[in-house]
């Protein structure tokens, strides 16, 4: 089982960037999807962006694809995400969470930690 804590979050101008991290800890990291996750107020949490930490294949959220980069450093066991162009409808809290399956990241139950808030202005 993999750990994660989001952390990073900010406010932002809309077209503005971020960057949030999220350490991970654990025997199978490198067998796991790590991904990010949204939840807007009076809203469903969401998928936004995950990563498959032995290659590096990336998924997204149509929303997000070319705004959006998800990576990973090995050495600091940290998964990033870069968001540039922020816009308003960016504003949410935002986690990360990881499982051994992009399937199973999406839509297995979790228990979600604290998550880290963006806020962007227009």
């Amino acid at each position: 089982q993999v750990q994660t804590v989001a952390s990073g979050g900010g406010l932002a101008q809309a077209g503005g960037s971020l960057r949030l991290s999220c350490a991970a800890s654990g025997r199978t990291l490198g067998r796991s999807v790590v991904g990010w996750f949204r939840q807007a107020p009076g809203k469903e949490r969401g998928f936004v962006a995950a990563i498959r930490w032995s290659d590096g294949n990336a998924h997204y959220v149509d929303s997000v694809k070319g705004r959006f980069t998800i990576s990973r450093d090995n050495a600091k066991n940290t998964v990033y995400l870069q968001m540039d162009n922020l816009e308003p409808e960016d504003t949410a809290v935002y986690y990360c969470a990881a499982d051994l399956t992009l399937q199973g990241l999406t839509r297995a139950p979790r228990s979600w930690g604290q998550g880290t808030q963006v806020t962007v202005t227009s």
